[in-house]
């Protein structure tokens, strides 16, 4: 519910507050007044695209600022969804800079504009004649029937089965075309994983396979050098050892002597153990060696494969090459274990179809038991608004599951006795279509906590007795729901709770546009001067005074 707007620096509006009945409020003055650049306003809060040119001094900001009483809307999903704190008492702010920039606030946190749109349309709806439109809408219309039947938790329970299965069926078309994509490369890829696999790589080591190529390659030189190391070292008649030896016998005879002596002989000693080391392993390492072609051959061809393998898939080692067949290894397997994962996918998804087409039978079924309540109530509702002639038909049809069932509804309404129904695009007119919205919307009253309803000019093309029935249509939706008429009827002015009275006040440079609420004399006169015009005749009061006292005897009947 509205408890209080304000408008600063918009159009005509140079500052505007309105604190509006919790019921029905209705908005008079004269044409040009400022009447609809107030719902203008009321748009731009609701997240309607800003224009800097509609500044009324293009040197300061635009404010627009309204707050709410949302205790009784259930909306802290949304707010929980958003990221924002949720208060009984919700404040929403739009501020248009000079520039053009504009910027939106929930209690005073900045919000995208789509975010104050999804907030603002659970708090207000601005009918208007172009809003009718709407009721043309497929979707619309549906979503109508299943909120006077009361079916917006059987079709939760639907949707909620619905995107399950979407997502099944989904996830399996995606499955599918990966299986085409994988056995088109299948065969190339079970070929590339063979050819590792039959190389059996696996405790290969290349390092030790070259080293051992090096040392097959090189065998006569390296036996001879190694022949003429040892005859250096142990061998020969001056061999080093020879010598070391003699040397330390040298040393060891005068030992007893002197200390340094007998430090350089064990120095020496050690020296000569080593050296006979390296004596014999070279005497080992030359008796291994030996020529051996057919060993040569057969580390030529193996490192051959493996440089011709790792040139294949772009690796420099033996190391990326395992990894390389791993990859192969489970894109081969993956193939395979796509069938299995398909078949559980089809499983889940026909299961999950079944469940769809449970639920939109059962919701189809309370769907078409309500048309009938529908269409009488309708009717007996566009009599009572000068219709008798109406009727409005609910066209029905089943298609493939969809987001919200399996139902295609189409209204088809005529105004005309012996006329054949048709969609409303084609058989009403525009205030035809004003009573028709007025009447699904008081139907609505008593089915959903609906948000705070602004009606432009729903009284176009009515007058006398209807449009004292449509000022009694909307004080009953009024006992729950807060409304906001903006009308030209005095049988609709006389109808509200509170009376607000737009009008111009001209100044030397410019004109402003102001609103006021009416004291019960100044409403008595405003809707004479609606019955008689700028004359006001006592004729004219007399009627105003009877109009408010017909509110009065609906108040009483209602109670």
């Amino acid at each position: 519910m509205l408890v209080d707007l304000r408008i600063q620096n918009y159009a005509l509006i140079e500052s505007l507050e309105l604190r509006p009945s919790a019921q029905l409020n209705i908005i008079t003055g004269e044409t040009g007044a400022g009447k609809s650049i107030m719902l203008g306003a009321i748009g731009l809060l609701l997240g309607n695209r800003a224009d800097s040119k509609l500044l009324f001094n293009t040197a300061r900001k635009c404010v627009i600022e309204g707050q709410f009483d949302i205790s009784g809307y259930q909306l802290q999903d949304i707010f929980e969804a958003e990221d924002l704190d949720y208060d009984a008492q919700c404040i929403l702010r739009r501020e248009i800079a000079p520039t053009g920039k504009s910027r939106a606030f929930v209690n005073d946190t900045p919000v995208t504009v789509e975010t104050l749109r999804k907030i603002g349309a659970n708090l207000m709806d601005i009918h208007s004649q172009h809003d009718t439109l709407l009721l043309g809408d497929p979707v619309f219309q549906l979503n109508l029937i299943d909120l006077y039947a009361g079916l917006v938790p059987t079709r939760t329970q639907y949707g909620a089965a619905f995107r399950q299965y979407r997502k099944l069926a989904a996830d399996l078309k995606t499955l599918e075309d990966q299986v085409v994509q994988a056995n088109k490369e299948l065969d190339y890829h079970s070929f590339l994983l063979n050819e590792l696999e039959e190389a059996r790589l696996d405790g290969e080591d290349q390092e030790v396979l070259e080293q051992e190529l090096k040392e097959l390659e090189h065998a006569e030189e390296i036996k001879l050098k190694l022949g003429y190391a040892l005859q250096s070292l142990a061998d020969g008649e001056y061999c080093a050892t020879a010598s070391l030896k003699e040397t330390s016998i040298v040393l060891g005879q005068i030992a007893a002597y002197s200390e340094g002596a007998r430090q350089l002989k064990e120095r020496l000693d050690s020296c000569l153990i080593e050296l006979r080391d390296v004596a014999d392993e070279a005497e080992q390492a030359q008796q291994r060696t030996e020529a051996d072609p057919l060993r040569l051959d057969e580390i030529q061809q193996r490192l051959t494969l493996l440089y011709n393998l790792q040139r294949k898939h772009q690796v420099r080692d033996l190391a990326a090459l395992l990894l390389v067949r791993e990859e192969l290894r489970q894109k081969v397997g993956s193939v395979l274990n796509l069938d299995k994962e398909i078949s559980r996918l089809r499983r889940d998804a026909e299961g999950a179809l079944a469940t769809v087409n449970k639920r939109a039978a059962h919701l189809s079924e309370q769907r078409r038991r309500a048309f009938p309540q529908f269409e009488k109530e309708l009717a007996g509702l566009l009599f009572d608004l000068g219709m008798p002639n109406a009727r409005l038909l609910v066209q029905h049809s089943t298609g493939q599951p969809a987001t919200s069932g399996t139902d295609v509804i189409s209204l088809l309404f005529t105004a005309n006795r012996g006329a054949q129904p048709q969609t409303l695009s084609k058989a009403a007119s525009g205030g035809e279509f004003s009573r028709l919205m007025l009447c699904v919307k008081y139907l609505l009253a008593d089915k959903t906590a609906l948000p705070t309803i602004v009606f432009d000019e729903i009284d176009t093309g009515i007058s006398g007795e209807i449009a004292v029935k449509v000022g009694r249509m909307m004080q009953q939706m009024a006992k729950k729901h807060q409304l906001v008429a903006i009308s030209h009827l005095p049988q609709m002015a006389a109808a509200g709770d509170a009376h607000f009275y737009v009008y111009k006040e001209d100044r030397p440079d410019r004109t402003i546009s102001r609103i006021r609420r009416l004291t019960e004399e100044e409403r008595i006169r405003e809707i004479a001067q609606m019955i008689s015009g700028a004359r006001v005749s006592e004729n004219a009061v007399q009627s105003a005074r009877e109009l408010l006292a017909l509110r009065g005897e609906s108040d009483l009947v209602a109670a």
